[in-house]
């Protein structure tokens, strides 16, 4: 994650630039100290601000579908008209600027007033809105609502200490040390304030009582909805081993698991990370970045098979092991006991820090005890309504049918969870919006981050263009000679791509 801001680069546009000189319709110039993206497309040419409002990734190496325009690093979305935020991760607005036609130029010298949002509200639209979770789904159907204009009451109750926070963040760079605390939150007590959002943190929902429309908040007054949005997301598996709840042993979902964990780094000079997953992985490359040593810990034979393939799987593991991170794959952990870990082998690793990635659960239990139907999470139609009129959930807890994989799937993504936090807020409000976003996620290791479209729970072929090895590439996942996933490494565009030719496959067969 990179926020750094350097000189503005590219012609001044204030002085005009010619039309020829844009290279595949997108040129960065600047205007005064600001650097601004000329972007032409069928319809007219547009001027924004050049950087994501997410971790400001440059929007000339994204791609123009119709008018808008999709970041290269983690996929958000912007109208190149009002510069709106349509799809996380991101959420702030881009400016948009105005653009002169002077013949065969183009001048840019001042922003445009964005056109007013023009969303009116149903005449059914619902009074109260309780939303259950201060995750990333939680947050962003908050958000959309205020977007969407909504003025009635939206409730927000979160059992976490913090403000909703930018989770991934909290593996990779904040946990490294390279990143300040004030970078986490994805908005601050102030935006909660301005918009109406009750927020109440340290709250835990003790029931939900559909008949009633009200839930139980422990110690507190029952809450009524007129609609409601369950968002509880997942809570990490405990190791069922001796001295697994041991002080330096931790798992990490929260801020407040990302803190203890670095103050525990401050003095520990060897790590064990059990489990070899994306988050795993992670956390011991942030570890690395202490000058902690790390061993990994995990039973099968190479990292990530599963999801990404024996050849991916190779290079994630001699890419850990260029960085000095030592594996003990197809073993586990016995037991834990004074600092010492042994081994299902037989090894025995002295360690000062124990880190547990094996998985998480989603927090189903209110759903469950509210009698909601299930289907390994709750189960959700392609409005992310469960099977209770007025109720919603999103997130890790929600199993929804994917129009391009053809099943019922639940997956663990922040991307997606946000998304359908943003689709949920939109059908409270009545606004029939099927979810059929390509789920999406990415992963950093050191300074490769890995980039993944689709849902590929099982393939027969993977079509491998690049090198692996030389860090350039895109894998196509096939099942049946159909594209069902695509991972990619420095191939931005490309997975961009991949992801939109998903989309109109859909569109096509709808």
């Amino acid at each position: 994650m990179s926020q750094d801001q350097t000189s503005p680069s590219g012609p001044d546009l204030a002085q005009g630039v010619a039309l020829a000189d844009l290279v595949d319709g997108k040129l960065v110039g600047h205007v005064g100290d600001q650097e601004v993206l000329l972007v032409q497309t069928a319809s007219q040419i547009f001027a924004v601000d050049a950087h994501c409002t997410h971790y400001h990734a440059p929007l000339a190496d994204g791609l123009v579908v119709g008018d808008s325009i999709r970041c290269p690093w983690h996929h958000a979305c912007f109208d190149l008209r009002s510069g709106e935020a349509s799809c996380a991760p991101a959420f702030g607005s881009l400016s948009v600027w105005q653009v002169e036609r002077q013949g065969d130029r183009v001048v840019v010298r001042s922003k445009a007033s964005p056109p007013p949002l023009k969303r009116a509200m149903r005449s059914d639209a619902p009074r109260q809105i309780v939303i259950v979770g201060g995750g990333a789904a939680g947050f962003a159907a908050a958000e959309m609502l205020r977007r969407q204009q909504y003025d009635g009451s939206i409730v927000m109750i979160s059992a976490e200490a913090a403000l909703p926070v930018d989770r991934p963040n909290l593996s990779k760079d904040y946990l490294a040390g390279n990143a300040p605390e004030d970078w986490l939150p994805l908005r601050s007590e102030d935006f909660y304030h301005d918009q109406t959002i009750d927020l109440r943190m340290h709250a835990e929902v003790g029931a939900i009582d559909l008949r009633k429309q009200q839930v139980a908040v422990l110690g507190g007054d029952p809450v009524g909805f007129d609609r409601l949005l369950l968002a509880t997301g997942a809570e990490p598996v405990r190791l069922q081993i001796p001295g697994a709840n041991q002080p330096r042993v931790h798992t990490l979902r929260s801020l407040a698991d990302c803190r203890a964990i670095i103050d525990a780094a401050s003095d520990a000079r060897r790590a064990l990370v059990i489990g070899a997953s994306f988050i795993g992985l992670e956390v011991a490359a942030s570890l690395r970045a202490r000058d902690i040593e790390v061993h990994v810990v995990a039973p099968e034979r190479r990292p990530m098979e599963r999801v990404l393939g024996s050849e991916m799987g190779d290079f994630v593991r001699a890419l850990h092991e260029e960085h000095g991170v030592i594996f003990h794959l197809e073993d586990t952990v016995a037991s834990h006991e004074g600092g010492r870990a042994t081994l299902r082998s037989g090894k025995v690793l002295d360690v000062d820090l124990v880190i547990a990635g094996v998985g998480v659960r989603p927090r189903v239990a209110l759903a469950e005890q509210a009698g909601l139907t299930m289907d390994r999470g709750v189960a959700v139609d392609a409005y992310l309504q469960t099977s209770a009129p007025g109720v919603y959930a999103a997130g890790d807890i929600a199993r929804w049918p994917d129009p391009h994989s053809g099943m019922n799937i639940r997956v663990e993504h922040w991307a997606v969870a946000e998304r359908q936090g943003q689709v949920a807020a939109m059908n409270m409000l009545g606004q029939k919006k099927a979810f059929d976003a390509v789920p999406f996620f990415w992963s950093q290791h050191y300074d490769i981050p890995i980039n993944y479209v689709g849902h590929a729970e099982q393939w027969d072929e993977i079509a491998i263009d690049g090198s692996i090895a030389g860090k350039d590439c895109l894998l196509r996942y096939k099942l049946g000679g159909r594209v069902v996933a695509v991972a990619s490494i420095f191939r931005d565009l490309a997975s961009l791509e991949a992801e939109w030719q998903m989309e109109r496959a859909i569109q096509g067969a709808a």
